[in-house]
């Protein structure tokens, strides 16, 4: 137990060569120490855990080694090395600056610039966090990192740039660490894992590096973890679960879930998934990247834009070839809108559910009518049609004549139907009915469309399209309108009021006749129409200024008025 180390510190990397997914820095950093071209300052910036303290230490072991190699890395064998690995070099200090962010600490660091090294021909500052230094210890700072002495280098180090003042990133070189991609990860943890004795398959390793989010130190803890809840024998299901990682195979379930239109399974799954005690916001996230990578599989040559194992890729290809580019689209704007109101919403898991649906029916609702149901409700045939041989009176009919009677009329297209004409139209009811039942549907939505609505049906319609706008102004100026009726010509005319003339005026040029013919679609009636008036209410001043207060106040109050002037105090 005493002996353990961490993977994070065991495998921290000790040469310039196993910096992981850095290979620019530290290829112009190793040129820089062969051309004799060291800076005396410089800022190194990116994500958690990518490796920029190690790289700093790095470069101060190299540019203070006694004996680099001919690729100017460390030699690890000297005295200078030496006195690093076990911790007692007087060349290479480190400060952090999250716990040492005041004057005094920095001044003392300042003193310490000025002693030369007494092993190598360089002190190096190294200043972790640098962005927690407050702002006069910066300005105590700034006059020695322009100009140091001779021997010092500082190398700082942030994952908050923006946050370093101007003057300081001015005054050094910036390097901008990447996130390590996940094969990069993968990679270093498999031979991590060998030389640790540890048996694990590519598709966990391909869970812990996503899981660490382009962070090699976050991968190698979550590394460790997995080994002390599974053992030396890591398999697939024991990482998930200990991770508390969505399986990729819910992902597939409910995207088949979603081209079956069958939103009682998703439901299901998604029920299932809570019950492991899952985060539901990482559900709908996990949802919207498995989108992300059918999206991708659709466009030809992308493979490279997928962080999957080699394992799951055929699977995701192939669940691709069943999806329309427009599905996979509309899918994503539904998961990321649920995403985005997930955290203003009064019933979380309802909010879900609801995406869900929308997304079963991306396809089309399905009939909820059975076959059977469909041929109960159609028009039973004429008795001269069910048996064409014989008419009422025993004579045989003509065959011709009968067949241009009872030849129904022809059908208007269903493009000629009004969209809202009837409440219980459906496009399937359309696609069922016979003929005949078509030519009743017609005439009734006509007979519906022919009546007024009323004013409640009215004053639905008009929630519904202040709901939609976009505007959030523009949808409180028209939710707060009040509406006039009154029938002319046989229409029946809204008028609503906004606050003053230059509303009225923007809106009857820009938006009113829009509005008009969003009102007669959501309230099905063409025999609508809107007109806009500016409100007569007279305008008040307002009062905003505290002296402007006290001055109504003492108008207003006699006693107040007349403790101001016993007091002579000044308003």
């Amino acid at each position: 137990m005493a002996d353990y180390v961490v993977s994070a510190r065991k495998y921290r990397p000790d040469s310039f060569d196993s910096v992981i997914g850095q290979g620019n820095i530290a290829r112009t950093l190793k040129n820089s120490i062969k051309r004799g071209t060291i800076a005396h300052a410089y800022l190194f910036c990116g994500p958690r855990g990518v490796g920029k303290t190690s790289t700093a230490r790095i470069f101060a072991k190299a540019i203070n080694c006694l004996n680099p190699t001919e690729d100017m890395e460390p030699c690890g064998e000297c005295e200078s090395c030496i006195s690093f690995r076990e911790g007692r070099s007087f060349c290479i200090h480190e400060l952090d600056a999250a716990s040492n962010n005041g004057v005094d600490d920095i001044k003392a660091l300042l003193e310490q610039v000025q002693i030369p090294p007494q092993v190598g021909r360089y002190g190096v500052f190294i200043i972790d966090e640098v962005h927690m230094l407050s702002q006069s210890a910066f300005n105590a700072f700034l006059k020695t990192l322009e100009e140091p002495p001779a021997h010092a280098i500082f190398i700082l180090a942030t994952t908050e740039k923006h946050k370093v003042l101007p003057t300081i990133l001015s005054r050094c070189q910036t390097y901008d660490f990447n996130r390590i991609s996940v094969p990069d990860i993968i990679l270093n943890l498999r031979g991590i894992a060998s030389a640790e004795g540890v048996e694990i398959d590519d598709d966990s390793l391909n869970v812990i590096a996503r899981k660490a989010d382009g962070a090699m130190r976050d991968a190698l803890t979550i590394f460790d973890q997995t080994v002390a809840f599974c053992g030396n024998k890591v398999k697939y299901e024991d990482v998930i679960d200990n991770l508390g990682v969505i399986d990729s195979r819910c992902c597939f379930s409910l995207v088949d879930a979603f081209l079956a239109k069958d939103y009682g399974a998703a439901l299901r799954i998604f029920d299932g998934i809570l019950a492991k005690g899952f985060n539901a916001l990482h559900f709908v996230g996990s949802l919207s990247s498995h989108l992300r990578d059918l999206a991708v599989c659709k466009t030809s040559g992308a493979d490279s834009l997928l962080d999957l194992p080699d394992s799951l890729k055929p699977q995701y290809h192939e669940q691709a070839e069943k999806c329309s580019l427009k599905f996979i689209y509309d899918a994503l704007t539904a998961t990321t809108q649920c995403e985005a109101g997930y955290k203003a919403s009064v019933n979380p898991r309802l909010h879900i559910e609801y995406c869900l649906m929308k997304l079963s029916f991306l396809q089309g609702v399905p009939d909820s009518r059975s076959s059977e149901t469909v041929a109960d409700t159609a028009p039973k045939q004429d008795a001269r049609t069910e048996n064409p041989a014989k008419n009422t009176d025993g004579r045989m009919p003509d065959t011709d004549r009968t067949r241009q009677e009872d030849q129904p009329a022809a059908v208007p297209k269903v493009a000629a139907i009004p969209k809202n004409a009837a409440a219980g139209l459906s496009l399937s009811s359309f696609l069922s009915a016979p003929e005949t039942q078509l030519q009743d549907i017609s005439k009734t939505a006509d007979a519906v469309d022919e009546e007024l609505p009323s004013d409640d049906a009215i004053r639905n319609g008009w929630d519904a399209l202040v709901a939609k706008q976009q505007r959030p102004r523009l949808a409180n100026a028209l939710g707060n309108a009040k509406l006039l009726f009154e029938e002319q010509d046989g229409k029946k005319c809204i008028t609503f009021e906004v606050t003053n003339e230059a509303q009225k005026e923007w809106i009857e040029v820009n938006l009113l006749r829009t509005l008009e013919e969003d009102l007669q679609r959501i309230t099905g009636s063409s025999r609508l129409s809107l007109r806009v008036k500016a409100s007569e209410m007279e305008e008040t001043d307002v009062v905003y200024l505290p002296e402007d207060k006290a001055k109504v106040l003492m108008q207003e109050n006699d006693e107040v008025k007349n403790l101001v002037i016993d007091l002579e105090l000044e308003v």
